[in-house]
């Protein structure tokens, strides 16, 4: 546990307080002593948290997968995006292009202070990216290759010099990217992947590997007025089949992940059960640089294979939605003129098998996957019902061949990133980490998301440039789409609701009634 914790007897501070009286109280080694009566002693608010528990605690290392939303706690972000998806202030309260959009200038907020009582400012901005961009185990430097350099202009001002015109970078630089670490804790960078140092609404006071991490408010976050909980418990969640239990009987309060199998034992139980969206959507991934899927008309073949509904059925319980590409309808990158491209119709699935000169059981291939989930026995059977056999294969290492483009066909799911540009090269950029073809690109995918990426925020071509960019990208192979999924939350009436920002768990506001 941290140098700094206090702890009375075994009990943290935060409990003695609720229990009034005089205590003793040890920190760094130093006694000393002090009286609060119980009428002065106020209840803390304790959220109890069940969830998968980060390996990683240093973002850079986390990554941008779902669990940012955990390393967020201790973190703050340098911009925000909002319940529609736009850029908004975080540690910058704005933001400034240069004229030709290769330079943008962040204006931080005075004052800001890390958890270690080092100064948040410009310079620590600078160092953060200058590390994500450079550290040897670093799961970002893939996403800021449009920045080149970083200059501190002052304390509050940063500008980031890049390698193209990308009016993207302050949506680029939100949660999933930009949580920035202490200075001074990142000199001890493997210290810092166990115990977060950072400028987010809560300091980390208590931490056991693969059992909790604990966290007490901290009152120097920029927007610490409208944090209304003083302390997270963070545990490890129980069995997906106690979760239900375990929150109604008071041994957690809240967890994300529910399985859209027990939503109606969760409100038979009082259970509050929350919908919300993401960016993102479940696909097959298809490797088009091997045999036989080097093959057009058998990828075509797999795209009318497809019973979408059927996952929407069987796999999110009828709350998810049947898609063609990673972004829900209504969102600015959803393409209308690419909601259904290849409906459901196994004749001529099996039709265009024949054309290519293949008949019922002369493919056979490996189907490695990470899980043995409902989705991917869905995938194999719609496959085996025009005449492909896809050996389902549960793989422990499955990470190692997939992102080095080794498999032959796969399967993925993300929840999207606050750039829909970020997401679209993700999926279908020549060193996309999800395109399991790569270097294949769509054709014309480079010229429309070029234009995507240099198109202003604000413009009025803003959202026609980004849906021409996705449409350009469905038009590959690589990758075929099935459903999409809100994320589901399961929580105690007593906690009040979250703020509806898609794909991200924020407690700005969220209170806790006695």
């Amino acid at each position: 546990m941290g140098k700094n914790t206090k702890y009375l007897i075994g009990v943290p501070i935060l409990a003695a307080l609720a229990l009034g009286g005089t205590f003793v109280w040890y920190s760094n080694g130093q006694n000393s002593t002090s009286t609060v009566t119980s009428a002065q002693a106020q209840k803390p608010k304790v959220l109890r948290w069940a969830a998968l528990l980060n390996a990683h605690w240093d973002p850079i290392v986390q990554g941008s997968g779902y669990n940012f939303n955990q390393t967020a706690i201790a973190y703050a972000s340098l911009t925000e995006i909002d319940e529609n998806g736009k850029a908004a202030p975080g540690l910058a309260q704005g933001w400034t292009y240069n004229q030709a959009g290769d330079k943008v200038t962040f204006h931080l907020r005075p004052g800001l202070k890390f958890q270690d009582g080092e100064p948040l400012n410009a310079e620590a901005v600078k160092l953060y990216l200058e590390r994500a961009k450079t550290q040897k185990n670093s799961a970002l430097a893939g996403d800021l290759t449009s920045i080149g350099s970083v200059t501190a202009d002052s304390d509050t001002d940063v500008t980031l010099n890049l390698t193209q015109v990308d009016h993207q970078i302050p949506l680029l630089l939100g949660r999933r990217v930009a949580q920035i670490t202490s200075p001074k804790a990142a000199q001890d960078a493997q210290k810092l992947d166990q115990w977060p140092v950072g400028g987010g609404p809560f300091r980390v006071v208590e931490y056991v590997p693969e059992s909790h991490i604990y966290f007490e408010k901290f009152d120097g976050y920029w927007d610490a007025k409208n944090i209304h909980i003083d302390r997270i418990e963070l545990s490890a969640a129980p069995d997906a089949s106690q979760l239900v239990a375990s929150i109604q009987t008071g041994v957690y309060d809240f967890a994300y992940g529910l399985n859209p199998s027990q939503i109606e034992v969760a409100k038979k139980a009082g259970l509050d059960v929350l919908s919300y969206p993401v960016y993102s959507a479940a696909n097959i991934s298809i490797n088009v640089r091997k045999p036989p899927f080097d093959n057009p008309k058998v990828v075509d073949a797999i795209r009318y294979a497809v019973n979408r509904q059927e996952f929407v059925d069987k796999v999110t319980f009828g709350t998810g939605v049947a898609t063609t590409q990673p972004f829900p309808a209504g969102y600015v990158a959803y393409d209308a003129q690419s909601a259904d491209l290849w409906p459901y119709n196994p004749e001529k699935a099996k039709q265009l098998l024949a054309e290519a000169g293949y008949k019922p059981g002369d493919i056979k291939v490996d189907f490695v996957v990470r899980d043995p989930s409902t989705a991917n026995e869905l995938i194999q059977r719609q496959l085996a019902a025009i005449g492909i056999s896809a050996k389902l294969q549960v793989a422990p290492d499955w990470a190692t061949p997939f992102f080095g483009k080794d498999l032959v066909l796969s399967s993925y799911s993300t929840t999207g990133r606050e750039s829909p540009v970020q997401t679209l090269t993700a999926h279908f950029g020549p060193k996309g980490p999800l395109n399991l073809a790569g270097p294949y690109v769509p054709e014309g995918f480079d010229a429309a998301i070029k234009v995507a990426r240099e198109t202003p925020l604000d413009s009025p071509d803003y959202a026609k440039n980004l849906q021409a960019a996705t449409r350009a990208a469905l038009q590959g192979r690589a990758l075929v789409f099935t459903y999409g999924a809100p994320t589901l939350f399961v929580k105690s009436p007593k906690i009040s609701a979250l703020p509806k920002i898609p794909g991200q768990i924020h407690l700005t506001g969220v209170t806790i009634a006695e």
